[in-house]
């Protein structure tokens, strides 16, 4: 595949630093415009963790659920009604998660639907919101969900066990046969895990070390010690930010680092930033490689998209960042697949279009294609069958309400984020056998 050079003005800056910015300004930034008395606001929850260590989901979502909303609501709303997003932070934990979701369900008038949960709540929200019968666009990975009992669950960024081929075909592909697994001890990291060493040793590899790190440590020497020890060729790792500064300056001061392929959590602005400035960026463009699900930057769903996020900047701290970002997109389009089918439907209620979501984004004979919301809104209008193709791509989902694609590989080189190959979907369906 042809490199290609994206901005990534998010690695200057901190996509957390936004934070405080948006929790001040919560009530302006996610407020819709004043509804008619007879057309109530709706709102779409942004149900992921914006404090603790995966802080930096939260930002990345809303990055995705204002541009869509802003679209919506200056072509007329859906069906009149202006919609909105809020902010329910779960802070990555069950144990925060359950009563912010039981609390979102119970206050939150004309709730339609929520983006998330992520894979740190997702075991044990994700069946209280479907018994809520609350439509969620998923940023969960993990593999529990591969079959799906939920009918209120959709998943359009691939699942960790898929990401976990992808990570050993890219290693396998540079010829590295000895490999170390560097992941930290949340469940959103540890989902990752067992497809990579099974897919890693399909291929002829080996994992020599399985490191399940405890995050945010003052320092990981005995840990890095342990892994030069093992004489890995190459490191998988996903972890927050701060423990990735701290565990590779410590290899790079004890040994030399050692390369290093990522997860898409490695590839976002506060990870690049601060592991930068921990390794410097020369060891940055030598020895990272980060992998993300395919979602290229361009076409007219996400000229669209970026455009609205780009006139977003007084709800969304430092837009630019999310620009290019694969999970930002496909946010974007879990709240207009939202809004097409309540226009399918004619209705607002969840329980009547939620069983629409498909009928808007599979292919079939006659559909017209149609790349925003205000293209399907009027064909729709037109009696017209649609295809929505989004900001992320094709969107078909399967039996068990799981669309996948393809994975880029990625290594910032001065600043910016170079695409340089692809893990195509054929090739991990055949490794996997699915």
């Amino acid at each position: 595949m042809r490199p290609r050079t994206r901005s990534l003005l998010a690695a200057a800056t901190l996509a957390c630093a936004g934070l405080a910015a948006l929790d001040g300004a919560a009530a302006a930034a996610h407020r819709a415009p004043a509804a008619h008395p007879s057309r109530a606001t709706l709102t779409v929850g942004e149900f992921n963790p914006f404090s603790g260590p995966d802080a930096s989901f939260g930002p990345e979502m809303v990055g995705g659920c204002i541009p869509a909303v802003r679209l919506i609501n200056l072509d007329g709303g859906v069906m009149g009604h202006p919609i909105t997003c809020l902010v329910e932070d779960t802070r990555g934990d069950p144990a925060d998660a359950v009563p912010a979701a039981d609390k979102m369900m119970a206050t939150v008038s004309n709730l339609v639907g929520v983006l998330g949960p992520s894979s740190d709540e997702a075991l044990a929200t994700v069946p209280l919101l479907n018994r809520g019968q609350v439509p969620m666009f998923v940023d969960t990975g993990q593999a529990a969900f591969d079959h799906s009992p939920y009918p209120y669950f959709w998943r359009i960024t691939p699942a960790d066990d898929v990401k976990g081929y992808a990570l050993a075909l890219w290693a396998h592909r540079a010829g590295y046969t000895r490999a170390a697994a560097v992941f930290g001890s949340d469940v959103g990291s540890q989902s990752d895990v067992p497809t990579l060493v099974k897919a890693f040793k399909q291929l002829g590899g080996h994992i020599v070390i399985n490191q399940r790190i405890a995050l945010d440590s003052t320092s990981y020497r005995t840990e890095v010690e342990k892994l030069v020890q093992a004489r890995p060729q190459v490191i998988f790792t996903e972890v927050d930010p701060q423990t990735g500064a701290t565990y590779l300056s410590e290899l790079q001061q004890l040994h030399g680092l050692i390369p290093v392929i990522g997860t898409e959590v490695t590839l976002e602005a506060p990870w690049l930033k601060a592991v930068t400035g921990a390794i410097g960026a020369g060891a940055m463009a030598r020895d990272f490689t980060g992998m993300q699900p395919y979602a290229p930057p361009s076409g007219p769903a996400w000229a669209t998209f970026n455009g609205s996020l780009l006139h977003s900047s007084a709800s969304v701290p430092q837009p630019r960042q999310w620009s290019q970002d694969p999970y930002s997109m496909t946010y974007y389009d879990g709240v207009n697949i939202m809004a097409l089918a309540m226009l399918a439907a004619r209705s607002t209620k969840p329980s009547r279009f939620n069983r629409d979501i498909p009928l808007v984004t599979e292919p079939g004979p006659g559909k017209v294609v149609v790349t925003s919301f205000a293209m399907g809104k009027a064909e729709l209008a037109k009696g017209r069958r649609i295809q929505y193709v989004g900001a992320g791509g094709p969107i078909v989902f399967n039996r068990w309400h799981n669309s996948t694609g393809a994975f880029e590989a990625a290594r910032l080189v001065g600043g910016q984020v170079k695409i340089i190959g692809e893990v195509t979907a054929a090739q991990i369906a055949q490794l996997s056998g699915h």
